[in-house]
């Protein structure tokens, strides 16, 4: 502290009495944060503790850089998670300062985009074997491409039910040359000849985006001379966003674009590492900070939570010195126990219409879950309730079949070479037409030499009245999905075209990589299916304290989800021994979950209550509070039973309405839902392209065993009676028991005793 506090002593008086330091903004930051805007040290780590004003401080030091150091913001690369973070501070950015162009901030964006940029714009992407016209696939097609390479070169690869994890997860050893796959197979030679289709497809997948932009920055840099120390080149600053969240690609990626010249300043909260499966460590804050010889500064006041909810908070904290309080003590934090599920959601129903009408509003209000499978009860009850409610689900175009092929359409026209696309195009079993060929392959020279468009003109050029059918009972819906999309597209690349002075296939080319670097997503329960979100640069969502500005919801998500959001009033549900934490493998799995409920607890302002089941009916789950609660001190707590619900399961008055509530016969409703959903999954036409060779060899074997009579086989479990075997692996065991429904349990803990066949 007292060194924080001298250094921005020392710097407050050498700089001059204009700019950021004199303008209102920095006068209400605290010490803490003023010292972190103020440093200039060659590398600097801020471990800011939650609601601690991170985004606050980041601004802040753009603003002090540009201001009052005179630093163009054409010289600073700001590197976030998320589009909608980018965004967030461009706006912020604006609010202050508006006369900010948008080719100042081009390099403000996620790691990839600002990678994609470069490859485009200033990189010799041909020097890697690609061209500056290449596009960009998401891992799903990569897979598909896999699996593809695999069946004609004959690859002996295990665990292709994995094969997308798998890629993600070896690729790292591959690069460094390791001599064998994890599992010895041919995992490495199906990367050299992934690799090699794709270049000559000319298309990159995400991490190809890290690795080949790292490489030429590093070739850039020798070509350059010592270091690359013309200062043209490169930027004067590197700024990072939510850095506990980097990757080993990410960090050489940055490494290679900071030459040795670039000042680094990065944000973030070791504490809120949750995202070890996509290849983040708990250690990486602090391998960066050693990486690079970074001065730590911290961030330890919190101004969101109040005092009781911190102090259960601190009992979680893994990292840094305690989180420090700026609110009064408030309410109690409310442990209660459910019987199950079903008897909870009727109780959240009421609970929230409560506080609804005393004044509340709905987007105050959060519940939060571990797994997306407890939404489900939750969204019925709060149908029947007439509750409004945002899931967190993201709805992809994948969700869509029209859009999911119309986008397929247009990744061809602007990359004939992409032959793999080609063919799913016109094996399209909905939209398929012979006759698409060739329009998509003389698109650039018939239409993409244009300087404009419009959704009638590309709606006729592809002939999409007939590709769509228009006798089919779908069609007006399908006509309004692709218009409403090509409106869209065609704002974003008239645009583009107007500012480049470039032509429609490279705007469309352009559109198509942010869509796939960003997902293109609609939000289930906030917008109208096939309302698809603006794309990268074409604008911004809210501010996420500017929570006045969404719609009047309640919002349902799993703890992931909540990262980064904040409410009034927080409901953490089914905190079961089992459920939260899940049962883990190792000791870093079990931490990473205790960290995940740290994140949970600190999104509530005011309010938080936690609940768990005497009844979970989720596998693996106990029917015992979990660990964590005992972990909180008594003296925050309030408890509270609901008891078992004889009175709802009667069909008592639910609601204060009138409206009759059979939780029995919700069950029933609920657990069929889940049942044919189960099957549609293990439905061949919904399997993936990626799994449709798997699924012709499977149908032989399908026939065989529809020609045999199934055999039932008994069992019996301690709680649940006798029940019949569903089915069983080397780990798992299902079963149906007549009053309980489906449930799952894991081998290894015998719960289940298999009795003889009948």
């Amino acid at each position: 502290m007292s060194e924080q506090t001298n250094g921005l002593q020392q710097a407050a008086g050498s700089f001059q009495k204009e700019g950021f330091q004199h303008t209102e903004e920095f006068c209400r930051l605290n010490e803490y944060q003023k010292a972190a805007v103020l440093d200039e040290s060659p590398a600097c780590v801020v471990n800011a503790n939650v609601g601690s004003g991170k985004t606050t401080v980041l601004i802040g030091k753009i603003l002090y850089l540009h201001l009052d150091r005179n630093v163009p913001l054409e010289k600073m690369t700001v590197l976030t998670f998320t589009n909608k973070a980018a965004d967030e501070i461009v706006e912020r950015l604006r609010k202050i300062k508006p006369d900010i162009a948008p080719d100042q901030v081009q390099g403000f964006g996620t790691f990839h985009s600002v990678a994609l940029r470069m490859l485009k714009n200033s990189l010799p992407v041909e020097e890697a074997g690609w061209t500056k016209e290449f596009t960009v696939m998401d891992p799903d097609e990569e897979t598909d491409l896999a699996m593809k390479i695999i069946q004609e070169h004959g690859l002996k690869v295990k665990y292709k039910n994995r094969l997308k994890k798998r890629l993600e997860q070896e690729y790292q050893n591959w690069l460094e040359g390791k001599a064998e796959s994890r599992y010895r197979d041919d995992m490495y030679r199906l990367y050299q000849l992934l690799e090699e289709e794709k270049k000559r497809q000319n298309k990159m997948s995400f991490a190809d985006l890290l690795r080949v932009g790292e490489e030429l920055l590093r070739i850039k840099a020798e070509d350059s001379g010592v270091e690359r120390r013309d200062e043209k080149s490169g930027p004067a600053w590197i700024l990072v966003d939510e850095v506990q969240d980097s990757d080993l690609m990410q960090i050489e990626f940055l490494d290679a674009l900071r030459g040795g010249k670039a000042k680094i300043f990065a944000v973030g909260d070791p504490n809120q590492v949750i995202y070890s499966w996509r290849g983040t460590g708990d250690n990486m804050f602090y391998l960066i900070k050693h990486r690079f010889g970074a001065k730590e500064l911290t961030l330890p006041v919190n101004y969101r939570s109040n005092a009781s909810i911190l102090a259960a908070a601190n009992r979680f904290l893994q990292f840094g010195n305690r989180i420090q309080g700026t609110r009064e003590e408030g309410q109690r934090i409310t442990v209660r126990n459910h019987y199950d599920p079903f008897q909870e959601a009727e109780y959240l129903a009421e609970k929230i219409q409560t506080l609804h009408r005393n004044g509340k509003s709905y987007r105050e209000i959060a519940v939060f879950y571990r797994l997306q499978s407890q939404s489900g009860i939750l969204e019925k009850v709060f149908d029947r309730y007439g509750i409004p409610y945002e899931l967190s689900v993201k709805k992809t175009l994948k969700d869509i079949p029209v859009l999911n092929w119309l986008v397929k359409v247009l990744r061809v026209s602007v990359n004939p070479a992409d032959t793999q696309m080609a063919a799913e195009v016109l094996a399209d079993p909905g939209y398929g037409e012979e006759s698409m060929y060739l329009r998509m392959t003389e698109f650039s020279e018939e239409t993409g030499k244009r300087e404009s468009v419009s959704a009638g003109e590309l709606f006729a050029y592809f002939g999409l009245r007939e590709a769509l059918h228009p006798s089919s009972a779908g069609y007006q819906e399908d006509e309004r999905l692709v218009m409403d999309f090509l409106e869209k597209m065609c704002a974003s690349c008239n645009k583009e075209m107007e500012s480049s002075q470039g032509n429609l296939t490279a705007a469309v080319r352009k559109f198509i990589n942010s869509s796939a670097l960003y997902g293109m997503k609609t939000d289930a329960g906030e917008k109208a299916p096939g309302d698809i979100s603006e794309c990268e640069g074409a604008g911004s969502e809210p501010d996420e304290k500017d929570r006045t500005a969404e719609p009047d919801r309640v919002s349902l998500m799993t703890l992931h989800a909540s990262k980064g959001l904040e409410f009034d009033t927080v409901f953490i549900i089914g905190v079961n021994q089992g459920m939260i934490p899940l049962r883990c493998k190792n000791f870093e799995q079990e931490e990473e979950e205790r960290r995940l409920f740290f994140v949970g607890i600190t999104r509530a302002e005011n309010n938080l209550e936690l609940s768990w089941y005497t009844n979970p009916g989720e596998p693996g789950a106990i029917g015992e509070p979990s660990r964590y609660l005992r972990m909180i001190p008594e003296q925050l707590l309030n408890r509270e039973d609901a008891g078992k619900p004889e009175n709802v399961r009667s069909g008592e008055n639910a609601g204060g309405d009138g409206r009759k509530s059979d939780l029995h016969q919700l069950r029933k409703q609920v657990q069929e839902q889940i049942r044919l959903k189960s099957e549609h999954a293990r439905r061949p036409g919904s399997a993936g392209m990626a799994e449709r060779g798997a699924h012709l060899q499977g149908e032989t074997v399908k026939k065989e065993k529809e020609q045999k009579e199934p055999e039932v086989i008994r069992v019996r479990h301690r709680k649940y009676g006798e029940g019949i075997l569903i089915s069983e692996d080397d780990m798992m065991i299902e079963a149906e028991f007549r009053e309980y429904g489906r449930k799952k349990f894991l081998k290894a803990f015998g719960e289940v005793e298999v009795l003889d066949a009948v």
